[in-house]
């Protein structure tokens, strides 16, 4: 156990290291990809709830 103990700040350094060569992204590039996901998503429900209403309407009607 102390073992594992002694590699904790070993590890620490070297996550510090890979995070220094991680290209980040831009704010600008972020805020294009936020809006980006937020409109797909959007897209996609609407689909997804014009189907369902369709579906409903369509059981509703066979079953009357």
């Amino acid at each position: 156990m102390f073992k594992a103990l002694k590699k904790i700040p070993k590890f620490v350094k070297e996550a510090k290291e890979e995070l220094k060569k991680i290209n980040w992204a831009s704010r600008k590039e972020l805020v294009s990809a936020t809006v980006l996901v937020i409109i797909v998503a959007a897209l996609v429900t609407s689909y997804i709830a014009v189907i369902d209403l369709g579906l409903s309407r369509a059981i509703q009607l066979l079953l009357r």
